[in-house]
């Protein structure tokens, strides 16, 4: 079975983000699927993804504190700035994290350790909503 659809996020505050929850429940497809992946891909060059520790709250904060002091705004050498000072330093967090997750689907559900999650991680500082394209692969 393949399918293939996009799901809106609401706009976040920058920061990072578990989507998981939401994700899941957009898919009702992904429990007909006994064995299979799951690829979510974000349609924006200012935002990314990427799985990490879902249950302390603190590893996101922590997260946006490490990511803004790595890659800071306002840097004197940032040509692209029409924008806003938080778009370039947004699109090399992109770059850094990326723009997908593949996951494993086993038994109708995500096949996640324990304490991982899905973060949307935002990096502007006023976003609009987002887009994700997840397709869906399995038997």
């Amino acid at each position: 079975m393949w399918c293939q659809k996009e799901i809106r996020l609401k706009s976040h505050v920058r920061g990072f983000h578990l989507i998981t929850e939401q994700v899941i429940q957009e898919l009702p497809e992904l429990r007909r699927i006994s064995v299979g992946l799951c690829h979510i891909f974000i349609k924006h060059t200012s935002a990314s993804l990427t799985i990490n520790e879902n249950a302390d709250p603190t590893v996101r904060q922590d997260f946006e504190s490490f990511f803004s002091r790595a890659v800071p705004a306002d840097e004197p050498y940032y040509r692209h700035t029409l924008e806003g000072s938080d778009d370039m330093p947004a699109h090399l967090k992109n770059s850094l994290l990326g723009s997908s997750v593949c996951l494993p689907v086993s038994d109708g559900r995500f096949n996640l350790g324990t304490w991982q999650g899905i973060y949307l991680c935002e990096h502007r500082d006023h976003a609009s909503s987002r887009t994700l394209v997840v397709t869906l692969q399995g038997e």
